[in-house]
């Protein structure tokens, strides 16, 4: 029975490697932009919603995202910090985003939608879409429409982020990723490796939120600030974690039915929409008061995935360390105050 359940599960994984590899290789002949993202994530999310069996790559695709920790903590470096108190008051105006944010989606999902009061809260929050099911879960939220709204999200801004970016800021996509991996010396390829492997473990064991990311990120920085490793992940490492991290948007679809099409992603998307424009309003103050740099500003309030938004700072080359503040800062923010001001809510309620 194990040994059925074992090769069923590896035939579906190869499907939908052969799907990604695919999606991948039409989107490189085609030229189209970050082929190795958006090929995986719309051919896997074509499969999905076709209802082939695909199925996610677990732990592979987990490991995947610390290439993105290691590739951020290597990017932290004495002129990073340097550049910190600049930050302040950018960083300043995130629980304020965040407050707007609750203020607009809570009714928006719950008046408009017929959400109930727990999944109404915690499909507003931009949050991490682990945590805010898991969080969700416990507090009586549908598990099922907090997966959809959040993967509807994610998939959303990072599909319509790139456009807007080449269309709007006039950014190219194609800033160097990195060196390759024949250019690096093997010795800080080892380092990295470590650094990854300690940072995500140990990450988990200290129940560190985002562990894969920050765990390798902080590990990283600290050997960055040293002066023991000088350069990102080769090339390819960064193009294998897009390749992994689009399979995972596309197959986040799986199993959806109609009824959640016509209802629960259709909410996701006009809430995109309402995101969009609170996202536009905060980075059109952090720009106009000269604060950080327009592209840099707008991946900031971009409420993306972090592992997403990193991706898109990579390739756009964009200040790393600005973007990525800004988004632990609101993640940190959701992640402790969703619970406390989701028991605020339920006492009201019951008061």
């Amino acid at each position: 029975m194990r040994k059925h359940f074992l090769n069923r599960t590896m035939g579906r994984r190869a499907l939908t490697f052969a799907l990604a590899a695919l999606g991948t290789g039409v989107f490189w002949a085609l030229d189209l932009p970050l082929p190795f993202l958006f090929g995986p994530m719309a051919f896997c999310l074509a499969g999905a919603l076709a209802h082939l069996p695909l199925k996610g790559f677990g732990q592979v695709s987990v490991a995947a995202r610390t290439i993105l920790g290691v590739a951020v903590g290597a990017s932290v470096t004495p002129e990073v910090i340097a550049q910190l108190p600049r930050m302040a008051v950018s960083v300043a105006l995130i629980p304020l985003f965040i407050a707007a944010i609750a203020l607009v989606g809570v009714p928006f999902f719950r008046r408009l939608w017929g959400f109930d009061a727990p999944t109404a809260y915690y499909a507003a929050m931009p949050g991490g879409l682990q945590d805010m099911v898991i969080f969700g879960t416990e507090a009586g939220a549908n598990p099922r429409v907090l997966s959809l709204v959040h993967g509807t999200r994610v998939l959303i801004i990072v599909t319509l982020a790139p456009f807007i970016l080449s269309h709007f800021y006039g950014v190219g996509l194609s800033n160097p990723i990195g060196a390759p991996v024949k250019d690096l010396p093997p010795h800080e390829l080892l380092i990295m490796v470590a650094a990854a492997w300690i940072g995500w473990k140990g990450g988990e064991r200290i129940k560190l939120f985002g562990a894969s990311i920050l765990g390798p990120m902080i590990v990283t920085a600290i050997l960055s600030l040293t002066d023991v490793i000088h350069a990102r992940p080769p090339a390819e490492a960064i193009l294998a974690a897009q390749f992994f991290i689009g399979c995972g948007i596309g197959v986040q679809f799986l199993g959806v039915t109609w009824g959640e099409l016509t209802r629960v992603v259709a909410a996701g998307i006009a809430y995109v929409m309402v995101l969009a424009v609170l996202a536009a309003i905060f980075a059109g103050i952090v720009t106009g008061m000269g604060l950080g740099e327009p592209v840099a500003a707008f991946l900031a309030f971009a409420p993306g995935g972090q592992a997403e938004m990193t991706v898109l700072a990579i390739v756009t080359g964009a200040d790393l360390g600005f973007v990525i503040t800004h988004h632990l800062t609101r993640i940190v923010i959701v992640i402790v105050g969703a619970p406390v001001l989701a028991a605020v809510i339920a006492r009201r309620r019951r008061g």
